[in-house]
């Protein structure tokens, strides 16, 4: 077992860079003061290159070959599997592409927290110019190592087997009921009235209760914390996560629902399988699973009425300025499950939600797929805003095209994860319900029956297995997008 066990000690050690890596993100993010922005790009360009060399070792994949023929266990096969599928991965771009890729997003994303705050989509595109061309190389590429798509093969790179035609057929269903649903929702809020939450919900308030909520969802404080920045992520390591959300202190609902989305991030990556930790295998299935487990959180516990019914006194207890007509279980029921189409992608409502993915996988497909040019972002943006939600962004480009992080650091194919993840988490929770009684364990907040089926079925599983494999063994049939379909007529109608 020399070999494989070689094998491990050299990703072990990539890893810790990535991990390095990680946490000079979270400070790019949240710490780090705007004059070191140059100095910091290049040093994480600098980072990336040694990762990239270090990932691109050519004793690899003669390591590989041998530890083939040393291995006696379906584990071992996975992890070898999972070694071999990131060597390859690594191995196809050239040292000068990776570097110049991470400097040129390092300073397209440090310059659009500020560009997009002044709705200078001009300034703003002279960065994203590089960031696209890069991208479309890296594309190219890879599609001709994967003989594919330029798409298709950065879309591996986030949801490893899935397809654009796959997709296509996917989201072509949703488009089928979605703009019915949306319009039948909206009439029946109709005769719903609610109390809007108004005045000001400090920050420091509001952190309070996020804390309480993260802690009775179980994350960790011990290798976890909270953090503001610009955009809510989820980042870190397994044993060192770091969670954000953005603070409005006008209004508390969109930062709470922030916070329980990235910790279900955050719990996913502290349950994964630690005797697989700074492997491949060890790592996250997929983003779409990692999307299912933070919408499984901010979804299907998030937003469930039993779950609701604990905020609604938490609340009240926290805002205490005479507001207690707003924290009623009733009252937060009617504001957490309201469909109103809008501009904000983080903000929109569970309903809404899957047509500005759809939007964005269309224009990002496209361009990567060199069938349309940056320049041509903002106007399709807008004919697609019309198109699905009935709204124009028209000159609007902060709360258009400019408003995601994503893109700024060339991470294009990621987008579908989300509407993935949702569907998958829909699955999940339709089997749960059928092995424990939910709605039981959320009356109670006793969410540990819940966290031991996700432990045991999706989160100790890493990369061990495929994502098909792992919603088979954990629903018992392949992904079936009825579920989701029937979780939000079911919520909403």
């Amino acid at each position: 077992m020399k070999n494989y066990f070689k094998l491990k000690s050299i990703y072990k050690k990539i890893s810790k860079f990535k991990n390095i890596e990680a946490i000079m993100h979270w400070d790019q993010a949240t710490m780090m003061p705007s004059g070191s922005s140059e100095a910091r790009a290049e040093d994480m360009a600098e980072l990336s290159l040694h990762i990239h060399q270090l990932s691109k070792n050519p004793i690899i994949p003669e390591l590989i070959d041998l530890a083939y023929n040393e291995i006696s266990t379906s584990e071992e096969q996975s992890c070898l599997n999972e070694i071999k599928r990131s060597w390859s991965n690594s191995n196809i771009l050239t040292d000068d592409l990776v570097q110049a890729k991470a400097l040129a997003g390092a300073k397209c994303e440090h310059a659009w927290r500020t560009q997009r705050e002044e709705n200078d989509w001009i300034s703003f595109s002279q960065n994203f110019k590089t960031v696209v061309e890069l991208s479309q190389e890296e594309a190219q590429i890879r599609a001709e190592a994967l003989q594919t798509t330029p798409y298709n093969a950065m879309l591996n790179l986030y949801e490893p087997g899935m397809s654009t035609n796959e997709l296509d057929n996917i989201f072509n269903n949703i488009k089928c009921w979605l703009p019915n649903l949306i319009n039948q929702v909206q009439q029946k809020q109709q005769n719903e009235p609610y109390i809007k939450p108004e005045g000001t919900f400090p920050i420091k308030q509001q952190k309070e209760m996020g804390l309480k909520v993260m802690k009775t969802l179980g994350f960790d404080f011990n290798s976890g914390r909270l953090d503001i920045s610009l955009h809510p992520f989820c980042g870190g390591t397994s044993q060192d996560i770091r969670i954000t959300t953005r603070y409005d202190e006008n209004d508390f609902i969109q930062s709470l629902m922030g916070i329980i989305h990235e910790t279900g991030h955050a719990r996913y990556e502290q349950g994964l399988p630690q005797k697989y930790r700074g492997l491949p295998a060890g790592q996250a299935r997929s983003m779409g699973i990692h999307e299912s487990q933070s919408l499984f959180f901010e979804m299907q516990i998030g937003r469930s009425s039993e779950f609701i019914s604990y905020l609604a006194p938490l609340a009240q207890n926290i805002f205490k300025q005479n507001k207690q007509k707003i924290f009623t279980k009733d009252n937060l029921k009617k504001i957490y499950t309201r469909v109103q189409p809008d501009y904000i992608r983080v903000d929109a409502d569970e309903v809404t939600y899957p047509a500005h993915i759809i939007l964005r996988y269309e224009i990002e497909k496209d361009l990567m797929n060199k069938k349309v040019s940056y320049k041509d972002i903002p106007e399709i943006w807008d004919l697609k805003m019309k198109k699905y939600l009935n709204l124009s962004t028209k000159g609007n480009y902060k709360n258009g095209c400019m408003q995601d992080i994503h893109w700024t650091d060339g991470s294009f194919g990621y987008f579908p994860s989300y509407t993935l993840g949702a569907m998958y988490a829909a699955q999940f929770m339709a089997t749960i319900k059928n092995q424990i009684d939910v709605n039981e364990c959320l009356s109670q907040k006793n969410l540990a029956p819940i966290f031991k089926w996700l432990s045991k079925n999706i989160w100790e599983k890493g990369s061990l297995l495929e994502t098909n494999d792992v919603i088979m063994q954990a629903t018992n049939e392949s992904l079936n997008p009825q579920y989701f379909k029937e979780h939000l007529e079911s919520r909403y109608l």
